[in-house]
């Protein structure tokens, strides 16, 4: 005869019996994706947006942590990833803009035939939130804009290096203009423009879209475009090679393209 006493003693060795269970199985379970080891990843600007919203993403999937550090393409600040791997700094994949990485390549910091083109990068303007918004729309329009501004700040990459040594040429008023710009070094140009230290900026769109306190004007226009490709390299001090290509497999797949565009960029693979 089932009694109250017997249901109470019955429920108790259930339960005892289903904790033991679950302990049991607990200490069965195989720690796989949590044990791995983490990728560890240098990026520059301009896939640094899309970087910070993919790698929980790609953590949140895979269960591999992702190690980030932050730095420009190129130039001499002591953070940017060429002086970063120079100074033997550990990484095991460097994203930064095609160029300085096959110069990475070139002195052996990055292994050879390991570059995988990521996104394409427009170079756009901002001015400081609530201050008018210049048309940019045209050539001539832009290089007035130019003429007519008290202070521009341009960055130290890749960007940067366009427009002190073509961009502003090709425009006929480098002479004019080059006075009043300012190279970025430690800093993204958004920023300085925010605290009004600028009145235009000048930088890759993706590095601008995310500063608070300025408004995003537009790119330049087609005759005077530079776009710019970032690229993914293993370095050499790589020691997660199936991490890497875990996490450039899920960087390169549709479910990363519509956050690299909403970041302001465009996904290589649907250039092809």
């Amino acid at each position: 005869m089932n009694t109250p006493l017997n249901l109470c003693r019955a429920r108790r060795i259930l339960l005892i019996g289903a904790v033991a269970m679950a302990a049991g199985c607990a200490q069965q379970a195989p720690k796989l994706q949590a044990t791995q080891e983490p990728v560890r990843l240098m990026t520059s600007g301009g896939f640094t947006a899309a970087h910070k919203l993919l790698a929980p993403q790609f953590t949140a999937q895979t269960g591999i942590a992702v190690e980030s550090a932050y730095g420009s393409s190129m130039g001499a600040s002591p953070t940017s990833i060429p002086n970063r791997l120079s100074k033997g700094e550990k990484a095991d994949v460097v994203i930064l803009a095609r160029g300085a990485l096959d110069e990475l390549v070139a002195k052996g910091l990055v292994l050879p035939g390991t570059q995988v083109d990521l996104v394409r990068s427009a170079v756009g303007i901002a001015v400081k939130k609530g201050a008018p918004i210049p048309d940019i729309s045209s050539e001539d329009k832009l290089r007035q804009v130019l003429l007519n501004a008290k202070s521009i700040a341009y960055s130290a990459s890749a960007s940067g290096t366009y427009y002190e040594t073509q961009m502003l040429k090709k425009l006929g008023i480098h002479d004019q203009v080059m006075p009043k710009s300012k190279k970025i070094v430690t800093e993204r140009v958004g920023t300085i423009v925010a605290r009004g230290e600028a009145e235009i900026g000048l930088q890759q769109v993706s590095e601008l879209l995310p500063i608070e306190g300025i408004s995003y004007v537009g790119t330049l226009p087609p005759s005077v475009q530079h776009y710019t490709f970032f690229s993914a390299g293993m370095a050499s001090t790589s020691t997660n090679p199936k991490g890497l290509e875990q996490l450039l497999k899920f960087y390169t797949s549709p479910a990363a393209a519509k956050t690299i565009r909403d970041t302001g960029l465009e996904p290589v693979a649907e250039l092809r």
